[in-house]
């Protein structure tokens, strides 16, 4: 069984109950009258098999809607071992009392019959004959992996262990499935936590929200509409991003087919040729239809019956209106297009979405000629075309490009488009995927051009928002981007830079630590400092309890010679197992290479991961208490998140002391182009004050001595812009550098198409001169060692040297 990507989602629309749950003594959570896993299927598309893909079914036992936002069935394999995780599907809607609700998962490659419209989709893989599932309130994986463990674990609603897995309820697991059975509860749903007598074996009955028992009769089947009906594709769009029609059946709409997609979310797209004359509202709809492939071609006059329903690819996202479960009758075929929107500075409004103070913006009316996102909404599923679009975001291991409609917009030096604020999105980026096999989406970089045409239908995706799925590409201008060469320090002057490494780990391939060396000793001109990021563990994500470094620096800083290089000593403070975030497993950390024939390392012991360094006053200036250290690592601003590392160095007979810095992530924010707006920013509360922490601690050094040179510097997770940066620089104790470049260069990032800046090099008032260069080697190429450009500033500790 393959894993496929996720498909479309029928949400049930009910009022959502908090379910109360209590642990019992050797026993899982109390028997529940509501929720609980009533059919776990893991045969899907298996040999034998009559249905194409794996489910999970679940089913409310109660009298009140039981709501599922938040909450997740997860997948943990039958025996597991040392390294097996559970896998998880988050949940959305809610199940109706006495109602089903239907996770479908992975799909194999054979089996005849489509699941019924599915209420969710995941893309877990299940065994057919031995696992575990549990419903759980929350969406973080769970980590017990016994049923002592796992009984103990009140997120836990319910749980079910089929064949001979370790992990179940009461006497035993369920016995008896395969790739032709599943295991469900009987028409009772009767829970009494224990698993082999709650449930038993037979032919999988899959059942969703609406009560539906199978997938209908597949595209171009027997049993499709016949007449025209009176709803159109436009009835259907309306005139906000949500569907009037949600959740009713519709019959008999007509349209041509403008794309079909054969693998992941499966389905296809038709137009209306007929229009209302409605700018608000969009000619062109999806229809999904699961695990079936389509059985229509581009061209196809067709008429679909199904349900109207809104698919939120992830939590945040604005939606998808599509038709599910989908009845189609092809009409005729070799029918002309309806033609094609041209896509460029002209059409595409320069602000970006309406405002909704936070909330959402569903429900306001579409004014295409105001807001970039409400033109892209009432563009939904309509064929578009662009012309010579400049490639913003190089291609992605996904066959994805971002290019940008607007070439005058924000430009950056090298061909990006530079995102400046959050108040100045960049409307012109739209993401780029082929939907024809035979014509993949060229392996572009930054600043290549897709010349001529590039048509396709909009479609909207939880990375990226919008896009074009393309069924006509331009060809590939190579523009020859170079990978930059930042000159050697001289005699004189102090070179520190960071690089942040992409958890690197002694498992890489020699491949990668080759690339990551080549970058340090050529094109970064061997820094005498490097503060590196994301250096794992020696085993990676072996979670075994493995916290040392050594044979990862050992080959990286071999490989650092090999590419010409000095030989780099390193220091680093090993994290406490599981304490610093980052890949479960990793416990990644900060690292700092120095050239000991340039610069000298003040060893001072006692630095460990719980003990705070200090600045120390001395007769001399200031000295740190310990070396390396920590700053503040038993403050929560740290929690699950890599500490600032601390090292005092002494080049040409002056102290520098250098902070190496990795931030909490982004993950978790609202996105930019989600249904909240403006979006929310979670992630920047611990960041904001994790950069506190760090200013108190540089503020602590400049007052014992004004003359201290402090470097800070690494992946700060956030912009020049950012509250984050503002608590770092509070006191001018620290200046970013990033602002002393010309506007069209302050950058070290690419994302969604928007060239930014999370990785930043800050310095103290006594660092006067300096020379600082953002060393553009992968962020803009579609080959990368690492997403992330690395920084170098050069420093002439004496206070010669110039200003960049």
């Amino acid at each position: 069984m393959h894993i496929a990507r996720p498909g479309s989602a029928l949400l049930a629309t009910a009022v959502a109950v908090t379910l109360s749950v209590t642990a019992l003594p050797a026993a899982f959570a109390a028997p529940s009258s509501s929720a609980v896993i009533s059919e776990v299927y893991g045969g899907g598309g298996n040999s034998g098999a009559t249905l194409t893909r794996d489910y999970i079914e679940l089913a409310n036992a109660g009298q009140s809607t039981f709501g599922l936002s938040g909450y997740s069935v997860q997948y943990l394999p039958g025996t597991p071992s040392a390294g097996s995780l559970w896998q998880v599907s988050p949940l959305s809607g809610a199940v109706a009392p006495g109602g089903r609700y239907l996770v479908a998962e992975a799909a194999g490659t054979g089996g005849t019959v489509a699941l019924p419209a599915p209420d969710t989709t995941g893309t877990i893989a299940m065994s057919a004959t031995s696992g575990t599932v549990a419903l759980v309130s929350g969406t973080t994986p769970l980590t017990c992996k016994t049923a002592a463990d796992c009984a103990a674990d009140t997120r836990i609603v319910d749980l079910v262990g089929f064949g001979s897995a370790v992990v179940r309820e009461g006497s035993g697991p369920v016995t008896g499935a395969s790739n032709t059975a599943s295991v469900a509860r009987g028409s009772s749903l009767a829970d009494t936590d224990d698993n082999a007598g709650d449930l038993t074996a037979g032919t999988p009955t899959p059942v969703n929200a609406a009560g539906e028992t199978s997938g209908g009769s597949g595209p171009g089947e027997p049993g499709g509409p016949t007449e025209p009906g009176t709803v159109r594709i436009h009835d259907i769009q309306g005139t906000t991003r949500l569907s009037p029609l949600t959740g009713q059946q519709v019959a008999g709409v007509p349209g041509v087919v403008t794309g079909v997609r054969t693998s992941g979310s499966r389905g296809f797209w038709m137009q209306d040729t007929a229009p209302d004359g409605d700018a608000r509202t969009s000619e062109g709809l999806f229809v999904y239809t699961g695990s079936s492939a389509p059985a229509v071609s581009v061209g196809d006059s067709v008429l679909v019956s199904g349900k109207v329903a809104e698919y939120y690819p992830a939590t945040g996202t604005q939606s998808l209106t599509q038709i599910t479960a989908p009845l189609t009758t092809v009409l005729s075929s070799g029918n002309a297009l309806p033609e094609a929107v041209a896509l460029d500075a002209h059409s595409v409004p320069d602000a970006y979405v309406p405002t909704a103070g936070g909330a959402s913006v569903e429900t306001l009316g579409l004014d295409p000629s105001v807001y970039a996102l409400d033109l892209y909404e009432s563009l939904e599923g309509s064929r578009v075309t662009m012309a010579d679009t400049r490639v913003t975001g190089a291609t992605t291991a996904y066959d994805e490009v971002w290019v940008t409609v607007k070439p005058r917009e924000n430009p950056t030096r090298r061909g990006g488009t530079l995102y400046r604020s959050y108040e100045d999105q960049n409307t012109g980026r739209l993401k780029v995927m082929s939907l024809d096999p035979a014509q993949p989406v060229p392996v572009a970089n930054v600043g290549d051009v897709l010349s001529g045409t590039t048509t396709g239908v909009v479609d909207y995706a939880s990375y990226g928002g919008y896009n074009v799925q393309a069924t006509q590409l331009g060809t590939l201008r190579d523009n020859g981007l170079k990978r930059e060469v930042t000159r050697k320090q001289k005699r004189r002057e102090l070179a520190v830079a960071t690089y942040n490494v992409e958890n690197l780990d002694a498992a890489d391939e020699q491949e990668k630590f080759d690339t990551l060396a080549q970058g340090v000793a050529v094109n970064l001109s061997s820094p005498d400092i490097v503060s590196l990021e994301e250096i794992q563990d020696d085993n990676g994500a072996v979670n075994d309890g493995t916290v040392g470094s050594e044979a990862t620096l050992k080959r990286f800083t071999d490989a650092i010679v090999a590419a010409g290089g000095p030989r780099y000593s390193w220091r680093y403070v090993a994290p406490e197992d599981g304490k610093d975030g980052g890949e479960p497993g990793g416990n990644i950390r900060n690292v700092f290479l120095f050239d000991p024939h340039r610069v000298e390392f003040v060893d001072r012991a006692g630095g460990d991961a719980t003990t705070a360094v200090t600045a120390v006053k001395t007769r001399k200036g200031v000295a740190l208490s310990v070396s390396p250290g920590r700053i503040n690592p038993t403050s929560t601003a740290w929690d699950s998140s890599r500490k600032p590392l601390v090292g005092e160095f002494r080049f040409r007979g002056e102290s520098v002391f250098v902070i190496a810095n990795h931030f909490a992530s982004k993950g978790g924010d609202q996105p930019l182009h989600g249904r909240f707006q403006e979006p929310a920013r979670g992630s920047e509360i611990q960041r904001v004050r994790q950069a506190a922490e760090v200013n108190t601690f540089v503020t602590s050094l400049l007052k014992a001595d004004k003359s201290a040179r402090v470097v800070a510097l690494g992946d700060l997770n956030d912009f020049a812009f950012s509250d984050t940066m503002k608590a770092l620089t509070g006191g001018k104790v620290l200046k970013p550098l990033i602002t002393t470049l010309p506007a069209r260069e302050q950058y070290s990032y690419v994302y969604d198409g928007n060239s930014q800046t999370l990785d930043h090099i800050l310095t103290s008032p006594a660092v006067r001169r300096f020379d600082y260069d953002v060393v553009h080697i992968n962020a803009e190429f579609a080959d990368q060692a690492s997403d992330h450009d690395p920084q170098i500033v050069r420093i002439d500790v004496k206070g010669g040297g110039h200003r960049h």
